[in-house]
């Protein structure tokens, strides 16, 4: 009875997914946990981290939709009201939201984004990953997911993978501290990333960057973030053509890099000429 089962179900999945028109919705959690202890030491109140991470919470969970065909994709922020009192939250190094597409037949990789108000379309080549297959499994949902692991180079702007350099001095006061700040901070090389993937969903495709697996990605494991499936639609009744982005400056991921660190570097240079002059006002270009 079971392997009759295991037949007609294959059958199924066959038929669905060999339609021209196949297309494909789903719905991810991503949240990020951060440890405010182990940057702000003892000198923060807990009250005010308290306030800090209500306003970060906005950057730390979000909700992402990615469609997605036998060969082509688009992940993309899921759009949300802010909570009242709360404001527009953080915007880490004023990045805003931005739109992935895949199109793993062409090898093409394209990214739109925003960043300190210009907008920017990423350019990058769809490099097999190098993934080991593991046996070990779990269900997710109706979903029985194989893992698999990948140790990944960081990200030099991902926040996300930030974390204190030890031998920090927490003694030291304010200003000190404000101005070594940058310096106590790193982010490692590389990253262990941990994929739950469904042979159930025959594509090799998942969220954000992620794909290249013999099934679609429900679950990702990186540093301290997660990215959970929770929901999948199939030949949704609201068919959306996947297009590739075509608005922004075109760079490659190398060279916009380059320019956000020296945002960043500019940023940083503003922050301290005001600590030195108060009085003054000292301008951003």
């Amino acid at each position: 009875m079971k392997n009759l089962f295991t037949g007609l179900f294959l059958c199924i999945s066959i038929t669905l997914f060999s339609q021209v028109n196949f297309q494909g919705k789903a719905v991810y959690k991503s949240k990020t946990t951060f440890d405010m202890n182990r940057f702000s030491g003892r000198q923060m109140s807990e009250e005010r981290k308290k306030q800090i991470m209500s306003r970060m919470k906005n950057m730390l969970e979000k909700t992402y939709v990615l469609n997605f065909t036998k060969e082509k994709s688009v992940y993309k922020e899921e759009a949300k009201l802010a909570t009242p009192g709360s404001g527009k939250g953080f915007r880490f190094g004023g990045f805003g939201g931005g739109t992935k597409y895949k199109n793993i037949k062409e090898g093409k990789f394209l990214e739109s984004t925003e960043s300190f108000g210009k907008k920017f379309l990423i350019k990058e080549s769809a490099e097999q990953p190098n993934w080991e297959l593991g046996s070990e499994t779990k269900q997710i949902g109706n979903y029985t997911c194989f893992k698999a692991t990948l140790v990944k180079k960081t990200n030099a702007l991902d926040w996300r993978n930030m974390r204190r350099r030890r031998g920090g001095n927490d003694k030291k006061k304010d200003s000190v501290k404000a101005q070594k700040i940058t310096k106590e901070i790193e982010i490692p090389k590389d990253v262990i990333v941990t994929a739950w993937y469904t042979p159930q969903i025959p594509v090799n495709n998942g969220p954000g960057n992620y794909w290249g697996l013999p099934g679609l990605i429900l679950e990702i494991n990186e540093g301290r973030t997660t990215i959970l499936c929770s929901e999948i639609t199939m030949n949704p009744s609201e068919k959306i053509e996947i297009k590739a982005p075509t608005k922004g400056k075109k760079v490659t991921r190398e060279e916009y890099t380059t320019i956000m660190k020296k945002k960043m570097e500019e940023m940083r240079e503003m922050f301290r000429n005001r600590r030195r002059d108060k009085g003054g006002r000292r301008g951003f270009h």
